[in-house]
């Protein structure tokens, strides 16, 4: 359904937070198709993200180890999109 969420098992190291709720954030606006909150959303949107986050890391953590790592390195890992969110960071 999605192909564009992150695999984040078996990585060295391990998933962290921020991955798990960018994952959980991604599958939630795919399914919800919602883009943009709104005051009228983004309760139920935030609880959700929350939800599929707490989910993720059980599932993660309750699955054998993987024999090898993902083909992919995940966004939050690259280091192009780690400097676009600190200069967004410095510039807000």
């Amino acid at each position: 359904m999605c192909r564009n969420i992150t695999e984040l098992r078996g990585l060295e190291p391990a998933a962290t937070d921020d991955q798990v709720e960018a994952a959980a954030r991604q599958y939630v606006r795919k399914v919800s198709g919602i883009q943009k909150l709104s005051d009228a959303n983004r309760d139920v949107f935030e609880a959700a993200v929350a939800e599929i986050a707490h989910i993720t890391r059980h599932l993660l953590a309750d699955l054998p180890p993987r024999k090898q790592p993902p083909a992919t390195v995940p966004p939050l890992r690259r280091p192009e999109v780690q400097a676009r969110i600190a200069a967004k960071a410095a510039a807000g």
